[in-house]
Order: C-alpha cells, then structure tokens, then sequence
C-alpha cells in the first residue's frame, strides 16, 4: 500500500509541476474493494516506476509494447483490463486490453496488435482510433504515461474496439482492485 500510495503522491506532485491536465475521473472501485494493496503489483522489466521508458518502446524507436507483470491480484479475479494513458497529453489512451485471463501474470514485448489475441484478451481503441499500443509521442517536454491495472470479478461483455468510456462503464460493477506504475518520456 506504500509503494502504491508513494506512486499516486509522486504523480500528483509531478502534475501539479508540469501542469497536467485534469484527469478523467477513472473507474471507481465499490465499497470494499482495494485500491491496490501492497501486493497487487505492476512492473516492467524495461524500467522501473518513475524513470523514463526506453525509446524503444515510443514513436522515436520501434512503437512496440514494453513487457509487463504483474503479482498477487485479489481473491475473485476472473479477468484484467490494462490501461496505459498520458494525463500530461489530456488523457490520451496509448493502449487499452481487456480480458486477460485470471490465469495471466505477464505480458510480452511487442505484443500484437489483433483485436483479439489467442487467450481471449481483446484490444481496445487508443486516442489515434486504432487498435493496440500506441507508445509515447509527446510533443514538448517530459510526459508520465501511467500504466494501470485492473482486476475484475468477470470478463466484460464487449467486442473488440471498445473505447475507453464504454470500457469504464463496463467495468464498474466488475472492480476488485487496481495498481498502476508511472514511466517518463520526452523526445530527444
């Protein structure tokens, strides 16, 4: 719970520095449900919380997704939904995949941008109307691009290409818990 609220302070802080934009209220967990834990954890193995993301994952190198992982999900867990967005950017979606499977613990490199992947998981719209990740792009300055978790109590009933509202509505009576990491980017 340390880590994850020291996570939250340090993005707030560095919003408030570098003037984000106001953040989209996200899904709201319901009563009783975790707002992360200290167990429920979402890594890279590229770069850690709060340094910058290789650019080999944004528009200046490959625009592939960076692997992630994840740990200790909550009891109840039947599927994950993965948001990555850029509050700095208004919000803008890179990436949005839903339905992992409870099963899942990780997600490799360079995944593929089908709409729907082999496990079930299904790929939402990002800010560029496309399917799949989209990685950092910023135009000016240093951007946080907030990586965030979710665990809910059963898959969503959607097609693939859902947006990111249609996505937060769906999730509502869903939520279990949530975890995010924060990684930096500015062009060079």
């Amino acid at each position: 719970m340390k880590k994850m609220a020291l996570l939250a302070a340090l993005l707030s802080l560095a919003c408030a520095v570098n003037a984000c934009g106001p953040r989209e209220p996200t899904a709201t967990l319901p009563a009783g449900a975790a707002a992360g834990g200290a167990d429920f954890e979402l890594t890279s193995s590229t770069f850690a919380p709060g340094e910058a993301i290789p650019a080999k994952y944004t528009c200046q190198g490959g625009d592939i997704s960076p692997p992630v992982q994840w740990s200790n999900p909550p009891p109840g867990t039947q599927a994950f939904v993965l948001f990555v967005d850029d509050p700095d950017g208004g919000d803008w979606v890179h990436w949005s995949l839903y339905n992992l499977p409870a099963n899942a613990t990780s997600l490799p490199e360079a995944l593929p941008t089908d709409p729907e992947l082999p496990d079930g998981s299904r790929q939402g719209q990002n800010g560029w109307g496309k399917l799949g990740y989209g990685g950092p792009c910023p135009p000016s300055g240093t951007h946080h691009y907030v990586f965030t978790l979710y665990a809910l109590d059963a898959p969503l009933d959607l097609k693939a290409g859902a947006a990111k509202e249609t996505l937060f509505k769906a999730m509502q009576e869903h939520l279990l818990a949530q975890t995010l990491m924060v990684g930096l980017y500015s062009k060079r």
